[in-house]
């Protein structure tokens, strides 16, 4: 992906489709978000290079992704971590056309292609974030996941005021080895949670599970790793590997939004079994990531 640096900011090129719009809803659809803020237009999001603290503004033009430095002028490899990142985030590697084409003649996705268009999975790139996101939302609705994810952060992760607004880092897997059960107990975690938690940020300082790693595996072995850890289940798994490896055929048919979306765009009384769901996603095959976050996304309002 090409991009070029111009000082105070860096530029991203954009494949087509893509919609800026679409992407801030999804990141604006929760007010409990501390990992990044969508208002008017930009995002507004943290990183961490090298011990540097980066305040990234992210907006857009027709062509371009527009990454603008507000509290520090990052070094060349920085500035190469963070294009990097937003490739990644914003998932713009992604050749999107064999998807549109599928979606136009699926008579359950094409209203939300063409809604949609240019939509992107927003990804977890950083795999410690996306498991334990993964597993604090299990058994629990979004809502109370999202204020768990924030007590969290806000306890152990860092952060930088800049204009009287604060942008916060998600907590580093050495920071949370350092924890006990009870430290997490205090933020509502349950016991369960704390353990399975507590014992991946162990493995990861170790460097006895890193998503380097898993990358020279085959997607099916990925899936077989991921399941290996404790506390994650299928959902678990392929949730992760739709939002940090980019597996195109993850699909969580056992997920609750996935089965309220198919209810209402399929104008049923009841949410579809996994049989059904099953059946319908024959017609998505090589796409059920795609095809999940986009009936995802219908399950929100138009905000931003």
């Amino acid at each position: 992906m090409r991009w070029s640096d111009h000082g105070s900011s860096i530029e991203i090129s954009l494949p087509k489709p893509f919609s800026f719009k679409e992407c801030l809803r999804f990141l604006a659809r929760s007010n409990q978000e501390v990992l990044h803020q969508a208002r008017e237009g930009a995002v507004l999001k943290l990183l961490k290079v090298e011990g540097e603290l980066i305040i990234c503004k992210v907006t857009s033009t027709a062509e371009d992704l527009n990454v603008a430095f507000l509290n520090t002028s990052p070094s060349t490899r920085a500035r190469t971590y963070v294009a990097d990142f937003m490739v990644e985030w914003f998932d713009l590697e992604q050749d999107l056309s064999g998807f549109m084409e599928m979606a136009g003649r699926d008579p359950v996705l094409k209203p939300f292609a063409e809604r949609y268009e240019g939509m992107r999975i927003l990804c977890i790139p950083d795999l410690f974030e996306a498991l334990v996101w993964a597993i604090l939302g299990q058994q629990i609705n979004l809502t109370f996941a999202y204020t768990l994810k924030k007590r969290f952060v806000k306890r152990y992760g860092e952060s930088v005021t800049f204009n009287g607004s604060t942008q916060w880092l998600f907590p580093s897997c050495e920071r949370v080895a350092t924890l006990s059960i009870d430290e997490l107990r205090e933020l509502q975690f349950t016991t369960r949670k704390a353990e399975y938690i507590l014992d991946l940020a162990t493995a990861m300082a170790k460097g006895e599970l890193s998503k380097e790693a898993l990358l020279q595996l085959d997607p099916s072995a990925i899936r077989e790793r991921l399941l290996a850890i404790r506390g994650v289940g299928v959902w678990t798994a392929d949730y992760v590997r739709m939002k940090c490896f980019h597996d195109l055929t993850a699909f969580p048919v056992a997920d609750v939004g996935l089965h309220l979306a198919l209810k209402e765009a399929l104008g049923l009384e009841r949410k579809p079994t996994i049989e059904e769901i099953e059946e319908l996603a024959i017609n998505w095959k090589g796409w059920e990531a795609y095809a999940t976050f986009y009936l995802w996304r219908s399950l929100y309002g138009e905000g931003v």
